[in-house]
């Protein structure tokens, strides 16, 4: 399917001078990741909205490596067998964050089924970093399901993130054809803990639209993310990163966009971001604070 107009216009408005770091703010981006041997699921994942992002700048830092022992059908990341965790990373993202001039962090990972907590501490590793090297700096995880242990998820949620982060990607009916190795109610029991292990903590969900799904499915995953307590949400538009993932099926246009975060509102999601384009960290500052 041809990229309609609105997506192709859209992805032409995504550019913004460079931020702290010297020179253009894209490449410069690059240049840090690389000099600090890290690696960001901007590129990994061949968002869209890569040039925006770097050019402000910003990334969303992936820990555990960069292969993923999951094959979701509509993700680019790398499948297959992991390497070992590099505890380095740790100290190379709290010198990377303070380079980049960031107050506000994103750290996701891929998924480690090998590791027998998820890579559970390796992202509590991560946050007390920040929390101690960067204490003004507001911290946000984004998580696997960590196969639904939640001793897991009590190591992440006990490190202190302003804000915990796990997507749905898409409605219950789609789970076994889009993410055949996740579960529909596992993930949506990860939203709910995260709130009975700390009831202060602020968090978030996102999904995709355009893989198949209905309207009312997607108004039944919005109230089940509210009956699970989820503030924050992001709806973007599905786009196929390769022939080898899942086939687009529509491109929703951006008025169904906007009608939807108008339903979430009423719901009671505290922060909305709903757009073509919108993807789970991007201004992740701006919905953070904007809630």
């Amino acid at each position: 399917m041809r990229l309609p107009y609105w997506i192709k216009s859209e992805t032409d408005l995504r550019k913004m001078p460079s931020g702290c770091l010297p020179g253009n703010g894209i490449h410069a981006t690059k240049r840090l990741l690389r000099k600090h041997g890290l690696s960001s699921v901007c590129e990994e994942a061949r968002c869209p909205n890569q040039e925006y992002c770097f050019a402000k700048p910003t990334a969303t830092f992936m820990i555990l490596g960069s292969v993923c022992t999951r094959n979701c059908a509509f993700c680019a990341v790398t499948s297959g067998t992991p390497v070992d965790v590099d505890a380095t990373v740790t100290e190379q993202i709290v010198d990377a964050v303070r380079e980049m001039c960031l107050r506000y962090v994103v750290i996701t990972s891929v998924t480690r089924d090998d590791l027998h907590d998820g890579g559970a501490s390796h992202f509590a590793d991560v946050i007390r970093a920040l929390k101690i090297g960067l204490p003004k700096v507001g911290v946000e995880v984004l998580t696997p399901d960590f196969k639904g242990d939640r001793e897991a998820l009590k190591i992440v949620i006990d490190a202190g993130p302003d804000l915990f982060n796990h997507n749905m990607e898409t409605v219950r009916r789609l789970y076994q054809t889009i993410r055949p190795q996740a579960d529909y109610g596992r993930s949506l029991e990860v939203l709910r803990a995260a709130k009975e292990i700390n009831p202060g903590i602020r968090t978030k969900s996102g999904f995709m639209l355009g893989l198949g799904e209905t309207s009312g499915e997607v108004e039944g995953l919005l109230g089940d993310l509210i009956s699970v307590g989820c503030d924050a949400l992001t709806i973007g538009q599905y786009l196929r990163p390769s022939k080898k993932n899942h086939p687009v099926v529509e491109y929703i246009i951006p008025r169904a966009f906007d009608e939807l975060k108008d339903k979430a509102v009423q719901l009671g999601f505290t922060s909305v971001a709903s757009g073509p384009l919108v993807r789970s960290s991007m201004n992740a500052e701006e919905t953070y604070r904007g809630g």
